[in-house]
């Protein structure tokens, strides 16, 4: 399986982003001594004639966990650091972030910019709570309480004013920032993603051979990009899981079993509605088939209480096992023919690679 491959030397990565301008540009967040101690670095890449390039790194005085592309200047991204900033670096400003936000009391794990209105992005920390930012204002416009160890949260793509947060204690958070803050700081659905369907004595069947589920720390999720009420959620439980929130009530509608280790990643396809790719602690990339796409829209609603529907199970199109630590990254590439993916993991290595190639097997 051919593929491009670059070396971090001395960084372990934690996040790789395409541009959303440009199908030869990634970023990597990065961490020195696996995140534990040190400084970290972005390196922003380029892909070129002679392979991968660096075009700018920008080092931080801690660690960083997450980055995202800015959605209104080409030129710019944000990084998660571990001291619980943002840091907002301009890739023709060398060396010192122009803009740096801080008001996490924790690490901050995860960001992401609005990709409709394009004037905001969020953060999630550890210390329990999403912030909501302007890139031109220091103070935070908004703060969404959580309570737990919030890792990842997420815009919905069709809407601006909808967010999601997963996090320590099992649960998808959906926010509606167009309720009034009184009405519990726009929170509008929980979802518990081990809950199963709501009522225990109603419980739908498991499909055969998977465990009971227990509730675990829930490490990510992103929403389908072609059916915008669906989200996919990872965690310390190895199984990925895909909601309705129009019916929180009803659990999974598709279950993907199959990595052995906690799924670190998760992100779906821009391409197809139907497919997403996972990265874990295993080591392995992995390419899933979501059945829950073909469901038709009313299946999530048809399963009231008194009558549950078992979720349906994803199938795995291939794994990617190149790398030989954690894989801690993946995304997908907006352009092109539909398969260019990259892959980062704790071995200081970036990959890009064509997903189409798993489905030719190993």
């Amino acid at each position: 399986m051919s593929m491009l491959e670059f070396r971090t030397q001395g960084y372990n990565p934690y996040a790789v982003k395409y541009s959303p301008y440009h199908d030869s540009r990634i970023a990597v967040a990065s961490s020195a001594n696996f995140g534990i101690v040190g400084n970290g670095r972005v390196f922003a890449l380029n892909l070129t004639s002679r392979g991968i390039e660096v075009e700018q790194t920008f080092d931080t005085n801690d660690a960083q966990y997450d980055l995202a592309w800015s959605e209104i200047n080409e030129n710019q991204l944000i990084v998660a650091c571990g001291d619980g900033s943002i840091k907002l670096f301009d890739i023709g400003v060398k060396d010192f972030p122009v803009m740096n936000f801080h008001e996490h009391k924790r690490e901050t794990f995860s960001v992401c910019w609005s990709p409709i209105t394009k004037d905001t992005f969020i953060s999630s920390s550890w210390d329990g709570s999403v912030k909501l930012w302007s890139p031109t204002r220091q103070h935070s416009l908004r703060t969404l309480p959580i309570g737990s160890c919030t890792y990842s949260t997420a815009f919905q793509p069709s809407n601006p004013s909808i967010v999601s947060a997963v996090s320590s204690d099992s649960q998808i958070r959906i926010f509606d920032l167009r309720t009034p803050a009184s009405a519990k700081y726009h929170l509008t659905t929980m979802i518990p993603v081990h809950g199963g369907p709501a009522t225990a004595s109603s419980a739908a069947p498991l499909p055969q051979g998977l465990p009971p589920s227990q509730p675990a720390e829930v490490l990510t999720h992103d929403w389908n990009k072609y059916r915008d009420t669906v989200i996919a959620t990872g965690g310390v439980d190895r199984v990925i899981r895909t909601f309705d929130i129009r019916n929180p009530a009803a659990g999974p509608l598709s279950v993907l079993p199959g990595h052995d280790y906690a799924v670190r990643r998760l992100v779906w396809s821009p391409h197809a509605s139907n497919v997403l790719l996972s990265a874990s602690y295993d080591m392995t990339v992995r390419l899933w088939d979501d059945p829950g796409a073909a469901l038709p829209d009313a299946a999530a609603a048809a399963a009231t209480p008194g009558h549950p529907v078992p979720p349906a199970v994803g199938r795995q199109l291939g794994v990617m096992n190149r790398h030989t630590e954690f894989a801690t990254g993946v995304d997908w590439c907006l352009f092109g023919a539909g398969g260019w993916v990259a892959s980062v993991g704790w071995d200081e290595r970036v990959f890009l690679w064509d997903a189409n190639m798993l489905l030719q097997g190993p």
